[in-house]
């Protein structure tokens, strides 16, 4: 007989007892159904447990428990903060969080193209975050939740955006048009029970066409290049005229002043010449002599070396002044120094 036969007449199975089978098979399934009764809920979940499709109860986080082959259990994310982008898609292969953001390359222009209110074209990119409030509504009331929030997010976008302007959309008018597209897409979720609590919408990125950039930029150097000047001109306004009002306040009150001092002056003239009219009155003689003397006190020193002597004046000693005196005196004494 050939030795690399193999004689497999003498070969026999080992015998096994039916009590240890039964009792593998009774383990495996103990296994089975501890694994089908026994779930873990996150932290940040709750768990939905249907029985047969139909809805029974929701779960807190933790080691739970339900009936095994007829309960089946759902796990929402309420505790986590989701979001949807439009017209953009971020992308990170590697699923490492650390590494920088990157963005799909493929082109979502059915969604970031709008039609605004003037009937121009913007490329509007934004996100929703959000969150699930109520995992009932966000499983049962509405088919497929998550898509239904995108519609409606689309259409409130949409909206608002075709009730303003391109400026706008593209320059002041961005944070209002993220509240406002908040506030009626919460509104939508709460009247169409979706169990969706929105967040933030936020304007990721707003630019005109492609096609139209480069007109787009001009128009908008033109509108700086207008701002700049309206603001050197009300600049200089703001210098000008106000120096001009002040100096003309200036001259009305100078002269306001020199027309009160011209009339406090004639009063006060006036009242004098009363004051010296009801002496004259009272005394003619002593007022004439006296208006006499003060006058010729203002007028001789004025005169010089002259003097007027009363042609009916009587023993009169001639007198010589004494500034001729030192005339003669300085005559004579350069007279001298000549010879």
């Amino acid at each position: 007989m050939d030795k690399d036969v193999i004689d497999l007449s003498s070969f026999r199975l080992p015998s096994i007892s039916p009590k240890l089978v039964l009792g593998g098979l009774s383990a495996i399934l103990g296994i089975v159904i501890l694994g089908g009764t026994l779930y873990q809920v996150q932290p940040e979940e709750v768990a939905v447990v249907t029985r047969f499709g139909a809805f029974i109860r929701i779960e807190d986080p933790g080691l739970q428990m339900k009936i095994p082959f007829i309960e089946s259990v759902l796990k929402v994310p309420v505790q986590r903060q989701l979001k949807h982008e439009f017209g953009f898609r971020a992308v990170d292969p590697n699923n490492n969080r650390q590494a920088r953001t990157r963005y799909s390359g493929n082109y979502f222009g059915d969604e970031s193209i709008m039609l605004t209110g003037d009937l121009n074209v913007a490329v509007v990119e934004w996100i929703v975050q959000y969150r699930v409030s109520d995992p009932y509504l966000f499983l049962f009331k509405v088919r497929n939740a998550q898509e239904t929030l995108r519609d409606m997010t689309e259409a409130a976008m949409r909206e608002v955006v075709g009730d303003r302007t391109v400026t706008e959309v593209l320059t002041v008018g961005r944070q209002e048009i993220e509240s406002t597209v908040q506030e009626q897409l919460q509104a939508m979720c709460v009247q169409y029970e979706v169990g969706i609590s929105i967040d933030q919408v936020v304007l990721q990125d707003v630019n005109p066409p492609d096609a139209v950039k480069p007109s787009w930029d001009a128009v908008n150097q033109a509108q700086q290049q207008r701002d700049r000047m309206i603001n050197e001109a009300l600049g200089e306004y703001n210098q000008v005229i106000p120096r001009a009002r002040g100096e003309a306040q200036q001259a009305i009150l100078q002269a306001e002043g020199f027309a009160t001092e011209r009339v406090n002056r004639a009063e006060g003239d006036a009242s004098r010449f009363n004051d010296v009219y009801a002496a004259y009155r009272r005394a003619p003689q002593v007022t004439r002599r006296r208006m006499y003397l003060e006058t010729i006190q203002k007028v001789i020193p004025q005169v010089g070396g002259r003097i007027f002597i009363d042609k009916d004046v009587e023993g009169v000693i001639p007198l010589i002044p004494t500034n001729i005196l030192g005339a003669l005196k300085s005559g004579m004494m350069n007279r001298s120094d000549n010879q």
